[in-house]
């Protein structure tokens, strides 16, 4: 099956879009293994590496939650080249910090990123927030959001506090075990604090005011898994990484765009057909030899295979 186009629709194409999408973002571990379970180290790397990563790219981040087997982000990114230099840079750093903390030689991830754009209504950008809170809880896993025990940004969005983790500078540390200095990673580890936007429909709204709705959304949360047992904290914890759920996933195919109001959708489905097509247009060009346009915001393939044969 052919790559999803990345593309992230601007203001320029649909009108009611603003210049910066809210995107959610989701990532699973190969054979959906538990190579992300809790812990203290591995939380501490995550928050490090999303605020290293935001540092160097100007990333906005909404919110975001790791689960053992899986993650999701909500991102504000300008454009689709921002938001695939931040995810590379996130997922192969936390991928190579999984590797050394579990013993793992194989791969994290199990494909690319799914990067979905969220439509302007305030009513879909709530509810996309809401479904990262539920996260552990809709899967009966902790009782309440906040028990979570791995990386997320609940209890920061619920009052404003801060996040800090650290950044271990694996090639400054290489360099110093080849000419035989002390290497330890306390040598080489700086923190790092991320920094959370609001969702966009809540630009011009006070933070104590959205934090209280995310508070409310919480209380919510926690009455509605109060029906139900959970697998609990220390389970989650005593997980081995190397382990994988014991049912199978319920599979359903994800939607191009999250918006309530199907009229609101069909807009920038539409545009990314209209792009998609001149995107195939413009690749049929390039293995043809002939000039090439691609559709602003997307990436050209890359250059077509040169034949040794004269």
């Amino acid at each position: 099956m052919a790559r999803k186009l990345r593309y992230l629709p601007s203001e320029s194409l649909v009108d009611y879009l603003p210049s910066e999408s809210l995107v959610e973002v989701t990532c699973r571990t190969i054979q959906r293994r538990f190579l992300l379970r809790p812990s203290i180290q591995l939380n501490e790397i995550i928050v490090g590496t999303l605020a290293r990563a935001q540092e160097r790219y100007g990333m906005k981040v909404c919110a975001f939650v790791y689960l053992s087997n899986h993650c999701h982000l909500l991102l504000r990114p300008a454009d689709a080249k921002q938001l695939a230099d931040f995810m590379r840079y996130v997922n192969s750093k936390i991928a190579r910090e999984v590797g050394r903390l579990h013993d793992w030689k194989e791969k994290v991830w199990g494909r690319r990123y799914t990067d979905i754009v969220v439509s302007h209504e305030p009513e879909a950008q709530i509810a996309r927030l809401r479904y990262l809170l539920e996260q552990g809880c809709k899967e009966r896993l902790v009782a309440s959001p906040t028990q979570w025990p791995g990386a997320t940004s609940t209890k920061a969005l619920m009052h404003g506090s801060g996040l800090e983790g650290i950044w271990i500078d694996r090639t400054e540390q290489f360099k110093a075990f080849e000419r035989r200095a002390p290497n330890s990673d306390a040598l080489f580890t700086s923190r790092h604090r991320l920094k959370l936007t609001p969702i966009p429909c809540w630009d011009n709204t006070d933070d104590a005011r959205w934090q209280a709705i995310v508070r409310r959304m919480v209380r919510e949360i926690e009455s509605d898994a109060a029906a139900h047992d959970v697998l609990g904290r220390s389970a989650i914890l005593s997980q081995r990484p190397r382990d994988h759920p014991r049912t199978e996933p319920m599979r359903s195919p994800a939607p191009r765009f999250h918006a309530i109001n199907p009229g609101v959708r069909r807009a920038p489905e539409w545009t990314y057909h209209l792009v998609r097509v001149a995107y195939r247009q413009a690749s049929q060009d390039v293995r043809l030899g002939r000039l090439a346009e691609f559709p602003a915001g997307c990436f050209p393939p890359p250059n077509a295979f040169v034949s040794l044969r004269s």
